[in-house]
């Protein structure tokens, strides 16, 4: 889902948008994301030059997802109504870390993300919010652990004992030897 924004277009006041994407751009970020449906989602945000070169991307994401629950894999929905604002700067590069040479992210709350060039793209930044805000480990309602785990067995019911491939292999170590 592409929605570039052209960043040298931006008036003093900044830019309004909605962002909605169609169904098969749904579809494409529920495959993407692991989620059994999609069916709503629109975001809308402002996209507004700061001092410095800085933009701030602030929005609202709203919609509804459905995913499959982590213990019963029945489809659990939320519904979602979300803020979201983000900052992105000119000319910065990735902190690396001096050892081994990889990104390192800023745990800051509030710190910009680098931007490269004049075109910012508001879909991918929209996706990236509806990833961040799903539940990892959706749960039906009322649904809990001890519900899907197997019971377990009395003294009684001691589960048969399994066979393996060296069985045969242990009954014929334990046969008595015929006189020599």
């Amino acid at each position: 889902m592409s929605w570039p924004v052209d960043l040298d277009r931006l008036g003093p006041a900044g830019m309004a948008l909605e962002v909605a994407p169609t169904e098969s751009e749904r579809r494409a970020l529920s495959k993407r994301f692991g989620f059994v449906d999609l069916p709503e989602l629109s975001a809308r945000l402002t996209v507004t030059a700061l001092a410095g070169g800085t933009v701030a991307v602030e929005g609202r994401l709203r919609g509804r997802l459905v995913q499959a629950c982590v213990l019963t894999l029945e489809p659990v929905r939320q519904d979602l109504d979300e803020p979201f604002r983000l900052l992105f700067k000119p000319g910065m590069a990735d902190p690396r870390d001096p050892e081994t040479g990889e990104a390192v992210l800023s745990a800051g709350l509030d710190a910009p993300e680098p931007l490269e060039g004049q075109l910012l793209d508001v879909g991918e930044i929209v996706a990236e919010q509806l990833a961040l805000v799903a539940d990892p480990y959706p749960r039906r309602p009322g649904v809990k652990l001890e519900d899907v785990l197997p019971k377990r067995r009395g003294p009684a019911e001691q589960p048969p004992a399994r066979r393996t491939p060296f069985a045969k292999l242990q009954a014929l170590k334990d046969r008595p030897r015929r006189g020599r």
